[in-house]
């Protein structure tokens, strides 16, 4: 290949200093910002393969081009219909491209590169496609994409597990492998992860190279590393006014994750709230904000029982632990898995409170979402405490869960809990009736109205009606 992935880089990081000495900079700031703001929400996408000519060199974008998710299907496709059946999807948990400028050994320090697998891999790989800056959408649905268009069911595998494996040439599979990565103030934890990584991605080609195995392979990031800011600022001028007040954003948090090999339970809702003896406690930020500090001590995941534990120290003077208990079983009636939270538990001073969720349910593929997943009356009830009166009471808004079929740190399509037809239907519906009805009826005695078709004459002699009896 004439350049790597860390070469080509470089050259952008060249031509990006290279406009600072432009004396027309300071009239496109504000475009500037804004594009910048904009390419937070991009991640890379690197892609190579054991055969040839998949990709024209003409493929690779120009720095600033962001690939949309048509774009990414017209790259893809080609490679899925004519080349290996065998597609790796490696996953890392955050990448951009500044850990390919930070880490990668771009100034001539090659010896120093974290990326140094990935860098033989494209070099010695007869194709190679590298897309510095792909939409964020376009990749969160890249693994759905490739099961549509290879007709295999993703497979999370991991180092031991492939060497298990015996990969068919003619046989399609979708295998992912999952990378962490840590993000860190350090300056060498970062590099130490993603070296690692490296040796993973090493590893893996090692053993399907060994296996003499056609494949086509892709690295990219579950999400941004990013969260785009705020780009009030830039509308009204290069710097802020004196006085000037920013609106207020609402904080969202990332959601809980188990894992294990990988990503197991996800677990998210805008507020987290329980109550004992009518004292209530707001548990979001202690939930949702430091995901260092949360206690999953006790979770469990297979095939078939989940259980998510999260433990609170020091709540209502104690230590609280809540249990959402998940089954997953298969129904022949509607041929596919459903999976329920059975109950969800809380143990403090070692007692136990039960409350029966079995209706947050849904297809295994899905997540579940809810507005309000509550004990109380007035938000739908579907926690039923399993003594009454409680002592416990819980909410949760804008609740959303998933235990299986879990891919990355992202919920698949979610089962919501709302019906069809709610009560604004239902009375618009019986609304529209009523005046049909009324109305038809009324267009029936109309239509019943029959005219006279004898007259009185003077001249002549008097009409005699003859009472019809």
């Amino acid at each position: 290949m004439a350049a790597t992935a860390v070469d080509r880089v470089r050259v952008g990081m060249r031509r990006s200093l290279a406009l600072w000495q432009m004396p027309w900079l300071p009239l496109v700031m504000v475009a500037a910002a804004a594009v910048a703001v904009a390419s937070e929400q991009q991640v890379p996408l690197v892609l190579w393969s054991s055969d040839r000519d998949l990709w024209a060199p003409a493929a690779d974008t120009h720095e600033g081009h962001i690939t949309s998710d048509m774009q990414l299907s017209t790259y893809l496709d080609p490679a899925l219909e004519l080349g290996p059946r065998n597609v790796l999807l490696f996953l890392q948990d955050k990448l951009s491209i500044e850990d390919f400028t930070a880490y990668g050994g771009v100034f001539g320090n090659k010896q120093d590169s974290a990326f140094s697998n990935l860098e033989n891999a494209l070099d010695l790989a007869p194709s190679s496609l590298v897309l510095p800056a792909v939409d964020w959408y376009a990749v969160s649905t890249l693994t759905t994409y490739l099961q549509e268009k290879l007709g295999a069911s993703p497979l999370h595998v991991d180092l031991a597990t492939l060497r298990e494996l015996k990969l068919n040439a003619s046989l399609p599979a979708l295998l992912l492998i999952h990378l962490p990565y840590t993000a860190s103030s350090g300056l060498m934890a970062p590099k130490e992860v993603l070296t690692g990584n490296d040796e993973v991605i090493g590893q893996v080609l090692s053993v399907l190279k060994s296996e003499d195995v056609p494949y086509t392979a892709a690295l990219t990031a579950v999400r941004p590393p990013r969260v785009a800011r705020d780009v009030a600022l830039v509308a009204g001028g290069l710097g802020r006014q004196l006085l000037q007040r920013q609106s207020a954003s609402p904080m969202i948090f990332s959601p809980v994750s188990y894992n294990d090999t990988a990503p197991r339970i996800l677990f998210w809702a805008q507020n987290f709230s329980v109550a004992y003896r009518d004292h209530w406690k707001d548990l979001t930020s202690l939930t949702f904000g430091d995901e260092d500090r949360l206690n999953l001590t006790g979770s469990f995941w297979n095939e078939s029982v989940a259980r998510l534990v999260l433990t609170y120290e020091q709540l209502f003077g104690t230590t609280v632990t809540f249990r959402f208990i998940l089954a997953n079983r298969f129904y022949p009636v509607s041929a596919r898995h459903w999976f329920t939270l059975e109950r969800l538990e809380i143990h403090s001073n070692g007692s136990v409170a039960y409350f029966n969720a079995s209706q947050v349910t849904g297809p295994s593929i899905y997540s579940f979402h809810c507005e309000y997943v509550s004990s109380l009356n007035k938000n739908g009830n579907l926690l039923v405490p399993g003594t009454q009166p409680s002592l416990w009471q819980m909410t949760f808004q804008d609740f959303q869960i998933q235990a299986f079929n879990v891919t990355g740190e992202q919920f698949s399509y979610a089962s919501d809990c709302a019906g069809f037809f709610s009560p604004g239907i239902w009375m618009g519906l019986l609304t529209s009736l009523f005046m049909l009805f009324i109305f038809t009826y009324g267009l029936h005695m109309i239509l019943s109205l029959k005219t006279m078709d004898r007259f009185d004459d003077h001249k002549g002699p008097t009409i005699a009606l003859t009472q019809i009896v």
